[in-house]
């Protein structure tokens, strides 16, 4: 019995020495930051998309004494077929490993930026976030009375009959807006299935402005179901896996200090890059504008 005791406690010293990432008696809860509006980039403004994230997210899932992956998530949304392929992806991750998935609600977690918190086994937001917003915007705008008012002529030669449809240069005809909202329709009905299927009886089906694309507070949200708890990501994660539990943030590579991807050899960046640049952060802001942010 002395030696099995003293065979204790040298292994307890030993592993003691060992480096944190090594030592099996600590849990790792990796956490990994979702922030910005999504698919909106530039060559100077890489957007929120799943090429940005995958291998952040492969590295999470991917380390040792894992206990559960950590979403940081702080966005307004945007495009939703990259809301939708991110989502797709934590699940798919979450499913082949057996890791449960905790999104953390930073500021707002709306529209596309809710459909990746859904991915999520368990949702905690502060009392003063944002979520919801489950709809479907789209928006333009209309020069034809401009150009004509200047005298210019838009000469526009197509292949198909609905290659131009919403030009913002010709006048807007009811029936290309009609094909544009159904195309909406359809995109918001998926989304509400797929916020069903992931909250379930969690929702409260009273609150008929649920799927309006209105938005709450993250405390109101707890209330209807689309958040299960209120608090922050520190304070949850030392409560559930102990104070020693190591919250490392994966960060994708090859960015700067400024979370700017970092300029290779064959990067230009002339007056085209910093127009797009600027239009994507007119873009971004709009949406963010959207929630008083």
């Amino acid at each position: 019995m002395a030696d099995v005791s003293a065979l204790e406690k040298a292994s307890t010293a030993l592993r003691a020495l060992l480096p944190a990432r090594f030592r099996s008696d600590i849990p790792i809860v990796p956490v990994v930051r979702m922030s910005g509006a999504i698919g909106i980039s530039s060559p100077l403004r890489p957007g929120l998309t799943l090429a940005n994230v995958a291998r952040s997210l492969d590295r999470a899932f991917s380390m040792r004494n894992l206990r559960a992956v950590a979403l940081s998530i702080n966005s307004p949304g945007g495009a939703a077929a990259q809301s939708h392929l991110i989502h797709r992806r934590v699940r798919a991750l979450a499913d082949e490993k057996k890791v449960p998935v905790i999104a953390f609600v930073e500021d707002v977690a709306a529209s596309g930026g809710y459909m990746i918190a859904c991915a999520a086994d368990e949702i905690v937001a502060d009392k003063s976030s944002i979520v919801g917003s489950i709809g479907v915007v789209g928006g333009s705008f209309g020069f034809d009375k401009l150009i004509e008012k200047i005298g210019v002529e838009r000469r526009l030669y197509t292949s198909g009959e609905n290659k131009a449809m919403l030009d913002p240069f010709l006048p807007e005809k009811p029936e290309d807006v009609e094909r544009l909202k159904a195309l909406q329709r359809e995109i918001h009905e998926s989304f509400i299935a797929l916020v069903k299927v992931r909250r379930g009886a969690k929702l409260d089906s009273r609150e008929t402005a649920l799927f309006s694309g209105a938005y709450w507070t993250g405390q109101r949200g707890r209330e209807l179901g689309l958040v299960d708890a209120v608090g922050d990501l520190r304070t949850v994660l030392r409560e559930r896996y102990g104070d020693k539990v190591r919250t490392p943030l994966i960060a994708e590579r090859g960015f700067s200090l400024f979370g700017r991807r970092v300029p290779g050899v064959t990067q230009v960046l002339g007056e085209a890059s910093l127009a797009d640049d600027l239009v994507a952060t007119l873009e971004a802001r709009a949406l963010w504008s959207r929630y008083g942010l």
